[in-house]
């Protein structure tokens, strides 16, 4: 039996339904794009804050600060040898708070704790007594269904705090934040240099023809490179500027990646990823070389080391035939 055609009532029912699936598509689209730009001044903002402290103390605040608006909670442990104290934390009561500051937690009892100190990598862990230990469980009232996120601040290779944040959050946003402070705990660290003394100049010698050459330097003039050396064998400041160069690294691509997620996308699917971010890059390049190639002769290259691992995900191909390589 043949199906009958369709009412005028039916047609017109079906449109109206197409017509609600466009705008509910373009609600959605408009609501995501929004989200991402409030996402990006929210960063912005925090990561402004975050360089813009001027001692130890207002960067923990600020970080918790900062860190608690991409979770329901968060805290900052110093470390100190084999045990973490409680220093900030925000989203909870004034008694817990209160607490949380004598809060003393012996690494051998939290063990995500420790995995975070010893990798130097986020760590992701359940809210239970064998994972992030007993007194903290108890402190901060954890269930056993939770989830925690540890992220390591490390300054001169050696991991000084801790940033713990629970409940549903976003991660990439912390790491970042986590990865900016990091930076500015160096900066605020470093001792100061002492002035250079005023070079000395050496008596000019005349030419055969009784005239002085006069051959001075350019500006900006890189430092002589010399051959790789093993980690051991470098100076002490070299190393420093080398973790400085290597967490520039990170932040820079991590920024790339949170700020500019489509064009991450779309250059990862176009292999070309340098082109999509050519601006960023760029800048970058040119931060990295002024800051840390030129003045250290045996920098190596970190960005682009970190471009490829983390934005190209181990192919140097995705890059793109424009993009040029490794500073030499």
């Amino acid at each position: 039996m043949a199906s009958s055609a369709p009412t005028p009532l039916r047609q017109v029912l079906e449109e109206r339904v197409r017509q609600l699936v466009l705008e509910t598509e373009t609600l959605f689209a408009d609501a995501r794009d929004r989200a991402r730009r409030d996402m990006a001044d929210q960063l912005n903002q925090a990561v402004r804050r975050i360089r813009q402290t001027s001692n130890l103390e207002d960067l923990g605040a600020t970080l918790v600060d900062a860190t608690a608006a991409f979770c329901p909670a968060a805290a900052l442990f110093g470390v100190s040898g084999e045990m973490a104290t409680g220093e900030r934390i925000r989203g909870v009561s004034e008694a817990v708070s209160r607490n949380f500051a004598s809060l003393e937690v012996p690494l051998g009892s939290a063990p995500a704790l420790a995995g975070a100190v010893d990798s130097r990598d986020p760590v992701a862990a359940a809210t239970m007594s064998g994972e992030v230990s007993e007194a903290l469980v108890k402190l901060l009232d954890h269930g056993p269904a939770g989830r925690a996120s540890i992220y390591p601040l490390v300054a001169r290779d050696r991991v000084v705090a801790l940033l713990y944040a629970w409940g549903t959050l976003q991660g990439p946003a912390i790491e970042l934040l986590a990865s900016v402070a990091s930076l500015v705990w160096i900066v605020l660290t470093e001792p100061a240099a002492p002035p250079p003394a005023a070079p000395q100049p050496e008596a000019p010698q005349p030419a055969a023809d009784g005239l002085v050459a006069i051959a001075p330097l350019p500006a900006g003039a890189p430092a002589e490179r010399k051959a790789a050396a093993s980690w051991d064998e470098l100076p002490l400041e070299e190393q420093r500027v080398h973790l400085r160069a290597q967490r520039f690294a990170r932040v820079q691509v991590s920024e790339m990646r949170l700020f500019e997620p489509d064009a991450v996308q779309s250059g990862r699917a176009e292999r070309n990823l340098y082109h999509a971010l050519r601006t960023r890059i760029d800048g970058a390049r040119g931060t990295f070389h002024a800051s840390f190639f030129l003045p250290c002769p045996s920098m190596v290259d970190y960005l682009h080391l970190e471009l490829v691992r983390t934005l190209a995900n181990d192919n140097p191909e995705l890059l793109g035939g424009d993009y040029p390589g490794p500073l030499v």
